[in-house]
């Protein structure tokens, strides 16, 4: 069996995504471990300069005032997010498992690649002008840290992110 492949979602994983992933996989036979962070723990000012160079303006002004979520919320979330994945990506590979993971996202990715002696990591997220324009994103902070290459996916689509 090959080194697991390591991979950090703050998305539902869905058909795009396993194609892209099989891709990956192809004869290897890579067992997939998906970590889903319980908080993503957003910049305010980043989130309001992201959905305006998205010209989703009133999205900009309503989270500006939007209290913070019930971390028992985006528990439940982060449960869905890691069940829809897991459903998604049945049967690649050798096999997938997945967990929910707290604190710092790109922390506990690098934890579990070191832990697992990954042979690769890949970050899936949504696009995210400003911290990928900056490269300030998971994948390229990910990739400072681990010192290896970082595939960076974008969620339900065939784009490969910049880091």
């Amino acid at each position: 069996m090959s080194d697991p492949i390591v991979i950090l979602t703050e998305e539902p994983l869905g058909a795009d995504d396993r194609v892209n992933l099989e891709t990956l996989v192809a004869d290897s036979g890579s067992p997939l471990v998906v970590l889903v962070p319980a908080n993503t723990e957003r910049h305010l000012l980043v989130d309001f300069l992201e959905n305006l160079s998205m010209l989703e303006i009133a999205k900009a002004f309503r989270e500006l005032t939007a209290k913070h979520p019930d971390p028992a919320v985006e528990r439940t979330a982060a449960a869905q997010t890691l069940a829809a994945s897991l459903a998604a990506l049945g049967g690649i590979g050798g096999g997938v498992t997945g967990e929910i993971v707290e604190g710092k996202a790109v922390d506990a990715l690098v934890a579990k690649v070191k832990e697992l002696n990954a042979g690769q990591a890949v970050v899936i997220t949504r696009p995210h002008a400003v911290a990928d324009t900056f490269h300030t994103d998971w994948a390229n902070e990910a990739q400072d840290k681990l010192g290896l290459p970082v595939l960076h996916l974008y969620a339900g689509s065939g784009f490969i992110g910049d880091s």
